[in-house]
């Protein structure tokens, strides 16, 4: 496909930005939060439905893709995009994070990782270089490097460890991205919560030149401060002119802040996974289906949602199929929470470009207590 990488800011408040990513296979509003499907699957969802709530891209997994059903048989097929009928752009994790958490066993060193598959134990060799392969036979769009990621709390030398391999990996991997017309490769800033390091990290990351540029290792345990600060160290020194993506962030309220914060870019499992286990995200905060006081309510999750699941389905139905267990309980959700998420970004886009942040954050804020409130009288 023909067409070139581009990130324009239309406008800005504050530290924050809104713009856009123009790539061959279409335009990405900034901020912008991407659904994760990490196995070429929006859990629960249908492609079609994913982008009619308003998402322009896309989240797949290197990791996952490469163990079932391998890269090589996808590439076969006609690519990810094809594959998955999403014809949008797509961002691939590089598989570093999965391999950490989810192997069975690994053993790290310089060259890469050894690990054993968490399906069925067989041994696999990632590599920066392999990671890229990898993400180049998906066909993604956006590729990310090939990084080692520590769990917070974590020591600074072993944070320093980590972050200077995870340099020396950005170096190989941005070596090894097959350069095609319209795709990007971004480096990972890593460090753990340490502000030095972080600094250390995200200089020499720029140097690289890469099309976008990740904050990784954050929302692993640490404090909201503690991931804000980094993110208020961090994004001083990376280039104004090109994307900045928090990785797997997150909670509502992680996304208002980051993007007064001046990223650009999120990805996170929780709308989708808090759709599958009875928890809606809304306007009025977070609601918890399975909570008794919805059992006999007749009203929608939202009546002032634009999106026609939450304005609907009572609240008794929803109820009654999350106790049930049933399939469709976990389909609505899932729709729901990505509508408010999707929802979300659009009203920070608006607001930035209007020059009114500020007040549009604090409305929402104010507007997320009424649930909490609910749900903390009835417990």
């Amino acid at each position: 496909m023909s067409g070139d990488f581009r990130f324009e800011i239309a406008a800005t408040d504050g530290a924050a930005r809104t713009g856009s990513i123009a790539t061959p296979r279409g335009t990405i509003r900034t901020p912008a939060f991407m659904p994760v499907g990490t196995a070429a699957t929006v859990k629960a969802m249908h492609p079609e439905a994913v982008k009619a709530l308003g998402a322009d891209i896309v989240l797949a997994n290197t990791y996952h893709l490469m163990l079932r059903p391998g890269a090589e048989r996808i590439a076969a097929l006609g690519g990810l995009h094809r594959f998955m009928n999403w014809p949008g752009p797509i961002l691939t994790d590089s598989g570093g994070f999965q391999v950490m958490s989810l192997a069975k066993l690994r053993k790290l060193d310089e060259n890469g990782v050894i690990f054993q598959s968490h399906i069925d134990g067989s041994s696999h060799v990632l590599t920066p270089e392999r990671s890229m392969e990898i993400q180049d036979l998906l066909g993604a769009d956006i590729q990310m490097q090939f990084d080692e990621c520590v769990k917070l709390p974590c020591a600074e030398d072993e944070a320093r460890r980590a972050m200077l391999l995870s340099l020396r990996w950005a170096e190989r991997s941005r070596k090894a991205f097959a350069r095609k017309p319209g795709r990007a490769a971004f480096g990972i800033v890593q460090g753990g919560a340490s502000k030095a390091l972080r600094l250390e990290s995200a200089r020499a990351l720029a140097d690289m030149d890469f099309e976008g540029y990740a904050l990784g290792g954050l929302a692993v345990g640490e404090p909201q401060d503690v991931m804000l600060a980094m993110i208020e160290c961090t994004v001083p020194e990376l280039p104004e002119g090109k994307p900045r993506y928090l990785m797997g962030v997150g909670a509502p309220d992680d996304l208002v802040e980051a993007v007064r914060r001046g990223v650009d870019m999120f990805d996170c499992v929780m709308p989708t996974r808090a759709g599958r286990h009875g928890l809606a995200y809304t306007r009025a905060g977070k609601v918890n289906l399975r909570n008794a006081r919805h059992a006999d309510d007749p009203a929608p999750v939202d009546a002032q949602s634009a999106n026609g699941v939450t304005r609907i389905y009572s609240r008794a139905y929803i109820h009654h199929l999350v106790k049930s267990g049933e399939i469709l309980g976990m389909m609505l959700l899932t729709e729901i929470n990505l509508a408010y998420y999707q929802d979300l970004m659009a009203g920070l886009r608006g607001a930035i470009a209007g020059g009114r942040l500020d007040d549009f954050c604090a409305e929402t804020k104010e507007g997320w207590r009424k649930e909490t409130i609910l749900d903390a009288e009835e417990g």
